[in-house]
């Protein structure tokens, strides 16, 4: 009898953030973000030179945690979320946790976009929404094999989730999002009137 298997599965992790402590107040993780988005002239400066709609603090701060309490609140609980991820991943770290290398906010306006790209050298990314207002962009995943196809023919409309080249994921505000690092992703044009607000990170080994 023949038989077809699912092989190398990709894990996406969906969770609310408040499901493991602390819990975080989303109106002061907003508040806090417009805050430092408006006082970071240096993170302003950046997204001018490079083109970077909107803003980022990725490329000018470092110390969020230390600058609003919310955010050491934040990191810790990430801290539970990409433990929990890691189990299920199955890791062997060797009796070690992964740690946090950068915490970065992001605030899309309306027509702004995040092209694709992965995170290298780190093991786990994510990112947990802040504001996601009608009609923000979701995040868009990238079938990993894309770059190995080569002649292979394009899927059917309708095709199985599992086999479909691109997955669009709609986050829900408070939702946390973690796949590891080599999964290419990309945000699409934000056609929202408003601003789309996110706080991404990534957790590294060693």
């Amino acid at each position: 009898m023949s038989q077809i298997d699912s092989l190398f599965v990709t894990r996406l992790y969906r969770a609310p953030l408040a499901e493991l402590a602390p819990r975080i107040d989303p109106s002061e993780l907003e508040n806090s973000c417009l805050v430092i988005a408006e006082d970071d002239e240096a993170g302003q400066e950046w997204c001018a030179a490079n083109g970077y709609p909107g803003y980022t603090s990725y490329a000018s701060l470092t110390d969020l945690p230390w600058r609003f309490p919310v955010f050491a609140d934040l990191v810790t609980a990430l801290d539970a979320h990409v433990a929990a991820f890691a189990g299920d991943l199955e890791f062997d770290l060797d009796g070690r946790d992964l740690k946090l290398e950068d915490i970065w906010i992001n605030i899309l306006p309306e027509g702004g976009m995040h092209s694709s790209h992965i995170h290298p050298h780190s093991v786990i990314s994510g990112t947990t929404y802040v504001a996601m207002p009608e009609g923000a962009s979701a995040l868009k995943l990238e079938d990993p094999r894309s770059a190995r196809m080569m002649a292979a023919p394009t899927r059917v409309k309708g095709a199985r989730r599992e086999l479909q080249p691109f997955i669009y994921v709609q986050p829900d505000v408070g939702d946390v999002l973690l796949w590891e690092s080599w999964l290419r992703h990309e945000v699409p044009m934000n056609m929202a009137e408003e601003e789309r607000i996110s706080v991404s990170f990534n957790y590294g080994w060693g």
